[in-house]
């Protein structure tokens, strides 16, 4: 009689390496298509290679003994740089795509003044993506790390099976993700029973943002980290831990373009200063109206996860791998 196989069970180390390599090899894959300026997708696929690169290096720090060149700190002024380049095109695109042609004929024209300011805007953000993959800290960093990758140096628990500790791993970043004041925007807390504000019109969700904007976008940022750490670890779970991956990333979705909407509305009042609204009534409009779907999206799942209950079991599908 054969006896079933036992499954290999991988190391904390090995689990690590695997990710380092992953997301190395994609951030590379891209780098030349970056440089010639092609493509907006080549920016997009490469500054998101390298932020999840960043969520490997900083959450397995405590397994790994990787050069100074390829620390977390190092790889997010690099990646710090293509995003400002990549948010600048996701502004061009949203302003042609979802608003332009939504706008009369004045306004359109009026619309002119903003591309050429974006033209150059991108044309400096450009240049320095370019000389950030001439300098050397970006040689530095590819080197060392290629290196590392052809022998790789650990700390002592990269021996644990990865089974043992990921739990471990995971929780603390569930954590600081639901401890976030960001949850508690729009909110009421009435004897100690948290509440979610329903009834407010367009223009005080409008000013909420405006005072709050900056603890939603932290909040949108702490929902990425965390989707970026739970999916380096999804083929060890089940589907209901998939599930959880996918809410996150509606979470992190819906608050970037809520902060997107922000920052283009400020981008244009930087732009046209005090005539924007006279001379771009309807774009205003348009993106407040788009905020306010955006917060009406936004409140359902808010409203789930200040139930006590759901947070429990989003801890049991961590605690519980496949």
């Amino acid at each position: 009689m054969k006896l079933a196989t036992k499954p290999t069970v991988k190391t904390l180390g090995e689990y690590a390496y695997q990710a380092i390599q992953k997301h190395f090899n994609k951030t590379l894959k891209y780098e030349k298509t970056v440089k010639k300026d092609e493509d907006p997708e080549a920016l997009h696929q490469m500054r998101v290679g390298m932020r999840r690169l960043r969520t490997a290096v900083s959450r397995f720090d405590i397994v790994l003994d990787l050069p100074k060149p390829a620390s977390d700190k190092n790889i997010g002024k690099i990646a710090r740089r293509l995003g400002s380049l990549r948010d600048l095109d996701v502004l061009k695109e949203s302003l042609e795509q979802l608003y332009q042609p939504k706008l009369p004929h004045k306004e359109q024209k009026s619309l002119h003044k903003a591309f050429q300011a974006l033209a150059k805007q991108r044309e400096v953000a450009l240049a320095d993506v370019l000389n950030t993959l001439k300098d050397e800290p970006y040689k530095s960093f590819k080197q060392t790390l290629e290196e590392w990758l052809e022998k790789p140096h650990y700390q002592s628990l990269a021996t644990l099976p990865i089974q043992q500790v990921l739990p471990d791993l995971l929780l603390p970043e569930v954590s600081v993700f639901f401890l976030h004041p960001g949850w508690l925007v729009g909110t009421q807390v009435t004897e100690s029973e948290v509440k979610i504000r329903s009834d407010w019109q367009a223009e005080k969700i409008e000013q909420h943002l405006t005072s709050k904007g900056e603890t939603i976008h932290d909040l949108r940022k702490q929902a990425k980290r965390l989707r970026y750490q739970m999916e380096l670890f999804a083929d060890l779970y089940t589907d209901a831990y998939t599930e959880y991956i996918a809410e996150i990333k509606s979470i992190q979705d819906i608050l970037g373009s809520i902060q997107d909407s922000v920052v283009m509305g400020q981008w244009l009042t930087d732009v046209f200063k005090s005539e924007f609204n006279s001379h771009l009534p309807t774009l205003a409009n348009l993106l407040a109206e788009h905020r306010h779907q955006l917060w009406q999206q936004w409140q359902p799942l808010q409203e789930k996860y200040l139930i006590v209950e759901n947070r429990h079991n989003f801890h049991l599908a961590i605690l519980q791998p496949a």
